[in-house]
């Protein structure tokens, strides 16, 4: 087991809603729901098979395209498309599966990978407007056997 320091995913995740805003103001990076317009850029690798076409289609739309854009990351999502499609066949080795789900997490193609890059979702605009009573939380049951009743939806 390593010692000290810290660990990758170590301590609370950061929250973009938290109190204490005087170290993490602005850090935070909105990305728009409706993805990234625009041409998808040139595939730097050799030849691609025609899953790694479609996976790169496909991502070069998503919100985080943006900053992959931004801060020129052609070849890592090159490179994860590739171990994506390999990590696809039958006979993947578990270690590819890991590489491919650190790969993500370092795109922001997970949760956990977004809270680390700070990128947050517009799903409000996405959605729309929510009616006035949809943002009031429903009254929580106040015994512990109306909040199993509520859980178990009604049996119990």
């Amino acid at each position: 087991m390593p010692k000290g320091g810290a660990r990758a995913r170590s301590g609370p995740a950061p929250d973009p809603d938290a109190l204490r805003r005087e170290r993490d103001a602005g850090e935070w990076t909105i990305l728009p729901a409706d993805g990234r317009d625009g041409e998808t850029p040139q595939w730097p690798l050799t030849e691609e098979s025609v899953r790694e076409d479609e996976l790169w289609e496909r991502l070069w739309r998503m919100p985080q395209a943006l900053m992959w854009e931004r801060y020129g990351q052609h070849l890592e999502v090159a490179l994860y498309v590739r171990r994506l499609a390999a990590a696809e066949q039958p006979d993947a080795g578990v270690n590819l599966g890991t590489l491919v789900r650190q790969m993500a997490d370092s795109l922001g193609l997970t949760t956990p990978g977004m809270r680390a890059n700070r990128w947050r979702i517009d799903r409000e605009a996405e959605q729309g407007p929510r009616p006035a009573d949809a943002s009031a939380p429903a009254a929580a049951p106040t015994s512990a056997r109306a909040r199993l009743r509520s859980v178990s939806g009604g049996r119990g």
